[in-house]
């Protein structure tokens, strides 16, 4: 059997704008979503909130289907 896939929202405010390192104490994580759609919409919202922020960046990702026994 296959577990579904969750989805998370996860990002904060990085260093520069390279994108390399997160702000200390800046990390968001938003999740699980157990479709990619609510995983979206929740990423709208939040990019939306610090869209005033240029170095702030959210991604959504998905986490690896597992097999349960």
């Amino acid at each position: 059997m296959t577990a579904g896939s969750n989805f998370w929202v996860i990002g904060g405010e990085f260093g520069s704008m390279n994108f390399h390192k997160l702000v200390e104490g800046s990390a968001q994580v938003k999740g699980p979503f157990k479709s990619r759609a609510e995983a979206e919409q929740c990423w709208r919202e939040v990019s939306e909130e610090n869209r005033h922020k240029a170095g702030v960046r959210f991604s959504i990702v998905e986490e690896p289907s597992r097999v349960m026994a």
